[in-house]
């Protein structure tokens, strides 16, 4: 899409997974690419070379622990930089998740969680802000989950992060209302990422079956459509999202699920 072609977008947890397939589809359709993550130095530029080379367009990688105010201020600083005053799309797509009982959860990861899922982006979103207003343009996309729109035992902080997270999306859309920033979420039901196809892996080394089988065994628990989530569908989504033809979304938690919402 034209219309993206040499904006800045900054991508939270950006050189793997979700994050990763965002910053390709963004970089295919022109925009300059900010990936950050807590990969190595070479690690992360190692990525950033790939899109480079594939896509024709300038990719950075900054390493940054998003637990820690501090270090985010000097993400945005050094993202603003190589923007030239500003980042045009900010997708704050880095998270953690642990599943526990509340009474058993342990409070060092409750904190993290909270401050991950949660507050990196609030830091982000407001370092933001001033040189989108200033622009006349912005998108800001935040990856959510189904768990912030319905509740599920063992996942207690997920929860709570995730249905903030929404809380966070719909304040700032309606406080960006009467400018050409937007602000909105995307709710991935169960996504084909390497955590899960390691899941996949343990169930059938578990069970005795092959891969297909454990991925069906799987995803039948989870989504009525059969069918994991794609980080490339997931990826388009944001890149319509951050079109011209998205300028009156503002404020949505999008499902992409496999119907699981739907229930």
């Amino acid at each position: 899409m034209s219309e993206l072609k040499e904006r800045v977008a900054l991508i939270t947890g950006g050189n793997s997974g979700i994050g990763l397939a965002i910053a390709q589809r963004l970089a295919e359709d022109g925009a300059r690419v900010v990936l950050n993550g807590i990969a190595t130095e070479a690690e992360g530029q190692a990525v950033c070379t790939d899109i480079a080379a594939r896509f024709g367009v300038s990719a950075h990688y900054l390493k940054a622990d998003l637990r820690d105010p501090a270090q985010i201020e000097r993400l945005m600083a050094q993202a603003q930089q190589i923007g030239g005053g500003g980042v045009d799309i900010l997708v704050n797509n880095a998270g953690m998740q642990h599943t526990s009982g509340i009474e058993q959860f342990p409070v060092d990861v409750w904190n993290d969680m909270l401050a991950i899922n949660l507050s990196a982006s609030f830091h982000t979103i407001r370092l933001a802000l001033p040189a989108m207003r200033s622009r006349g343009w912005g998108r800001i996309v935040n990856i959510a989950s189904i768990s912030g729109l319905r509740g599920r035992a063992g996942k207690s902080a997920y929860n709570a992060t995730k249905h903030g997270l929404i809380g966070l999306t719909k304040s700032v859309a309606l406080e960006t209302a009467t400018t050409d920033i937007t602000c909105n979420a995307i709710c991935p039901g169960w996504a084909q990422t390497a955590l899960v196809e390691r899941q996949v892996e343990a169930l059938a080394l578990r069970e005795g079956i092959d891969i297909e089988a454990a991925t069906r065994q799987l995803i039948s628990l989870r989504q009525p459509s059969g069918r994991f989530v794609q980080t490339g569908q997931l990826a388009a989504m944001v890149a319509f999202l951050c079109s011209d033809d998205a300028q009156e979304v503002r404020g949505a938690a999008w499902t992409m699920d496999g119907g699981t919402t739907a229930l």
